[in-house]
């Protein structure tokens, strides 16, 4: 019982980290390091609490945690992405078993498709020159945050035995 309290405290403290790095992402246009080391080391701790084994689990988290690594820095070396965005993604591939991932990819891109055209209508109707700055930190927050609700929580009231 201990344990699956433990489990979906550290859920709830990367729900928690994701609000957080959308709000300073929309604030600031950055997410903090501290936050991604922070979401970093507690994946070590959600693997043991989640019962995966080194092989092939945990492995797997490292191998497609690394896969988007290589990826999303390409894509920031033509900067068509933020340093801290690959970062956070990077982080929660560490988190997010590979299905669920893509998953979290697929929600990412929608919310990022409508806030970048949100954003872009809303520059445009300001009339201003500079160059648009999306805050996709949002969108990898709400992709990883709808994933959590839909892969990772389980249905209100089980928890403990309560339903």
């Amino acid at each position: 019982m201990l344990g699956e309290y433990f489990h979906y405290g550290l859920l709830a403290a990367l729900a928690i980290a994701l609000l957080f790095a959308a709000f300073t992402d929309i604030r600031r246009r950055q997410i903090d390091n501290w936050l991604n080391i922070t979401i970093v080391i507690g994946a070590p701790l959600f693997w043991w609490s989640s019962g995966l084994s080194l092989w092939p689990d945990v492995a797997m988290q490292l191998g497609v945690a690394l896969a988007a690594f290589v990826v999303l820095a390409g894509l920031f070396a033509v900067k068509a992405m933020g340093g801290g965005d690959v970062k956070l993604l990077t982080a929660l591939a560490l988190w997010i078993e590979p299905n669920a991932f893509l998953q979290l990819l697929i929600m990412m891109a929608l919310v990022g498709g409508v806030l970048t055209i949100v954003m872009g209508a809303w520059h445009i109707m300001r009339r201003q020159k500079d160059r648009l700055a999306i805050p996709y930190g949002v969108a990898i927050s709400a992709g990883g945050l709808w994933v959590l609700g839909t892969q990772y929580m389980p249905p209100s009231g089980t928890i403990a035995g309560l339903g």
